[in-house]
């Protein structure tokens, strides 16, 4: 069930349902805004959504998942329902993504790739912290 959010950005939105399409889609709209193709490594995708004229994407999946990126030993938790907003190198307002630092989870708000610093992708949490990874640490598993 889609949120209150995902409605009031449906008309006139790009809407993809299932699992290929929706993966295929979702990491297509990635590239384009020159972010790493594995940021969201869902499966069981229900539906992707992109409404350009609000910059406003949503990814529904069928259950949480948690995702350990390896070459980062990072922890991310994906719920059901993740939503952002985009433009060229970020995602903000992001919500729906969590990652476990220490022993709390804190939530990621905005990811962004600055084009003076190529190669590093920043995560800022809710709480005003931030991080930066070598981007090739999100790259698709293969």
């Amino acid at each position: 069930m889609a949120s209150q959010t995902i409605e009031t950005h449906r008309a006139g939105a790009e809407v993809i349902n299932g699992e290929a399409t929706g993966k295929k889609r979702s990491s297509a709209l990635l590239q384009e805004l020159g972010l790493p193709k594995g940021l969201f490594p869902l499966d069981d995708i229900e539906e992707f959504g992109y409404n350009s004229a609000s910059s406003f994407m949503w990814i529904l999946h069928r259950k949480k998942k948690e995702h350990t990126f390896k070459k980062i030993k990072q922890t991310v938790s994906y719920a059901t329902e993740i939503t952002a907003f985009i433009e060229k190198g970020k995602l903000k307002k992001i919500a729906g993504v969590k990652t476990k630092e220490l022993m709390l989870w804190l939530s990621v708000v905005e990811v962004y790739v600055e084009e003076s610093s190529a190669g590093k992708i920043t995560f800022k949490t809710g709480t005003g912290l931030s991080d930066s990874f070598d981007v090739s640490a999100f790259e698709l598993d293969m």
